[in-house]
């Protein structure tokens, strides 16, 4: 094993402390420190006068040290150290807490460029705890990294540096030269060392474009291999086309949309297929992805086989277990349901029954994957809303089967360029049309000052029978300023709504707690379901007619359509309100695009636009790995250029084995093996 490999406590410095900190950041070697790139960059090479500073925000000033004051002792545990600083013209302080080492590092005398916030006014400029450069450094780009208490930028970038030094001993070089030369890019050695230590703004770029293409070619090597290991096994049912849904499609209540049609047929095809489909369903709420799914159970199941389905919650297991039997049962098709809930006793009985092929169709939660979980011919594994569940869990899935067929079910409306890294390894059928009869939800965004005219509005569709949904993004107060759904439901039953049911749901209550809550708003037991994001993805409750989201402008866009997506189930026409305090520009911008746009599909452009792949699933995306450096959005005609370089790869040497392809075949390896369960 080269050094660069060997655990980070080689590295001066760095004991087990130290080590420790850097295993919080996912940091184990010098080589995956060398990878931890910088979040942002300090430049220093555009300083302002004084004069010009704009107070509140962040400024780059060169200015000469004058006067050094001696420490002050404000309090017990605080220190002040305060030095004057002139730029030749106007002087302003600058103060530093409890940190005498950065305050005497300055020297009365020399000229430093200093980066902070500066406060005070046009007499009196102050700047608290700003990082601070040699006026003659030959750096001017200064990395600034993802830290965790008890790091320092300073440290990171001393253990980083003598990385480098140990990299250089042992350079390394992932990419063949042809690829290198055809696509302008930088040798691997000097993306390093210029994504850390940038010798200019070009430098930085130049690596940023070789690391971000290293990244995403071995996303897309990765999506390519397991696709290509899928397409050469053989299916373990190879199902037949003389079987037709005809039976299923007229007997359900309603007529099947074009969309519906297609992606049935494409599904069924696939199943017909010597190879085990691996195929995603992705459709915008409420486009009827169930039926869908139902229709090739219907398949499946007429061919002799059974089929299981997974949901994340216990909650939406529920939902499927109601909608497949309504689907199913007039068919003489068996369904069951196995969840964690369920008693030993119970879960014996349907183990049992299962094993024997009594059940046709098996619907559940992580339950349906525990070892003791037995098929008799297991040919179509259904998970749904993917992105909840791990590579792990999915596998475990299918390997109840004897290489069963999937099916990937998503309700998230995704761009094609996050498709492409997502599910790169799987065929797509999409249903882009909503059924008929669907009527489109009223959406308004407001200030917090119509909030009692939205109480109202509430109470008024209450009184008149229906119900109400109102959605807090945290839990408790002490989480953040946000509204807390707990004291924001006890606020609103005791002196808004005392003479309605204020129910309320979130995360950190059981399973089976949530189910209670749930059934109780869906049985109209409960009134107005106050509730955190929890409730996006959940049971159908049709006598649900407004949303309103507080706080709506710290969502995504895709995710406040999910949750819009809640009400609108029923025949009645249907009412989402957006409320924010906050008055800025981007926010009325993202409000306004959420507020006239009713196509997931084209609000979910626009929300990689804005904010990155990093919100559709909240704050990690299960079973991606971890992307360091490249931006989808910023990125995507990069992300289709590699895709054709992958498949090129790919069709000449499919598992990586030949020697120019040993470096790749390692990252690919590494990037995978970091993807979360």
């Amino acid at each position: 094993m080269t050094d660069i490999f060997k655990p980070i406590t080689i590295l001066k410095g760095v004991a087990s402390k130290r080590a420790g900190l850097y295993e919080k950041l996912g940091i184990f070697t010098p080589f995956d420190l060398l990878y931890h790139i910088p979040r942002s960059y300090i430049d220093y090479s555009r300083p302002v006068p004084v004069s010009e500073a704009v107070t509140g925000e962040n400024n780059v000033i060169k200015g000469t040290v004058i006067k050094k004051f001696p420490e002050q002792r404000i309090r017990q545990g605080l220190t002040l150290y305060k030095t004057v600083v002139t730029d030749g013209t106007n002087p302003f302080t600058v103060v530093f807490y409890n940190n005498v080492y950065t305050f005497d590092a300055l020297c009365e005398g020399e000229e430093y460029i200093f980066y902070g916030k500066v406060t005070g006014n046009l007499l009196s400029r102050e700047m608290n705890s700003p990082k601070y450069i040699p006026a003659g450094s030959d750096v001017t780009l200064c990395s600034v990294y993802r830290l965790t208490a008890g790091l320092t930028n300073t440290m990171l970038r001393t253990n980083i540096s003598e990385s480098l030094r140990i990299l250089r001993a042992e350079p390394l070089e992932f990419l063949p030269e042809d690829i290198i030369g055809e696509n302008d890019l930088c040798s691997l050695m000097y993306a390093i060392k210029n994504i850390h230590f940038p010798e200019n703004h070009d430098a930085m770029l130049s690596a940023r474009k070789r690391l971000a293409f290293d990244e995403l070619l071995n996303l897309q090597l990765g999506m390519r291999m397991l696709r290509q290991r899928n397409s050469a096994s053989e299916a373990g049912f190879v199902m037949s086309p003389d079987v037709s849904v005809d039976e299923f499609r007229q007997g359900l209540p309603f007529e099947m949309t074009n969309a519906q049609k297609k992606a049935s047929d494409e599904i069924i095809k696939n199943m017909c297929g010597e190879h085990p489909m691996n195929r995603l369903l992705q459709g915008d709420v409420g486009s009827g992805k169930t039926a869908v799914a139902a229709a090739a159970c219907f398949f499946a199941v007429k061919n002799n086989c059974q089929c299981a389905l997974m949901a994340p919650t216990e909650i939406l297991a529920n939902q499927h277990f109601r909608t497949l039997s309504g689907f199913l049962l007039p068919f003489d098709i068996k369904v069951c349901m196995l969840t964690g809930s369920m008693t030993a006793k119970q879960k014996n009985i349907i183990k049992a029954a299962i094993a024997a092929g009594e059940y046709d169709v098996v619907v559940g939660t992580h339950a349906v994957i525990q070892k003791d979980v037995e098929f008799k011919r297991l040919a179509l594994v259904i998970t749904d809303e993917q992105h909840r569940f791990g590579v792990a869990q999915r596998n475990a899935l299918a390997m109840k089967g004897d290489r069963p067929h999937r099916l990937v079910m998503s309700a998230t409306p995704i761009p094609r360029t996050l498709a492409m890294m997502i599910y790169g390894d799987l065929d797509i059928s999409i249903i882009n049309e909503l059924p008929c009869g669907r009527i489109p939800i009223e959406t308004y965004a407001v200030t917090g000052g119509y909030r009692e005219r939205a109480y109202e509005f509430i109470r008024k569709h209450v009184y008149a029978g229906r119900q109400a949904y109102i959605v807090c993004p945290v839990i408790d107060q002490s989480e953040t300023e946000l509204k807390s759904a707990v004291e924001y439901r006890e606020n609103i039953a005791l002196n808004v709504f005392p003479e309605y049911s204020v129910g309320l749901l979130h995360g950190k209550m059981t399973a089976q707690e949530k189910d209670t809550v749930m059934n109780d708003f869906k049985e109209g037991r409960t009134d107005i379901l106050v509730s955190t994001t929890v409730v996006e993805v959940g049971v159908d409750v049709p006598n649900a007619v407004v949303m309103m989201i507080e706080d709506a402008d710290r969502f995504g866009l895709s995710q406040l359509h999910q949750l819009r997506g809640r009400v609108g189930r029923g025949k009645e026409k249907s009412y989402c309100i957006l409320v924010t305090e906050n008055h800025s520009e981007e926010a009325k911008k993202r409000l306004k695009i959420i507020s006239s746009l009713t196509d997931g599909f084209r609000i979910s452009e626009e929300d990689l636009k804005l904010r990155g792949p990093g919100d559709f699933f909240g704050n990690k995306q299960h079973g991606l790995p971890d992307l360091k450096i490249a931006d989808i959005a910023a990125d995507s005609e990069m992300l289709s250029l590699v895709a054709g370089i992958a498949e090129k790869i790919i069709s000449s040497d499919p598992e990586l084995m030949l020697p120019e392809h040993k470096g790749l075949r390692g990252e690919v390896m590494r990037l995978f093996s970091s993807a979360p369960d």
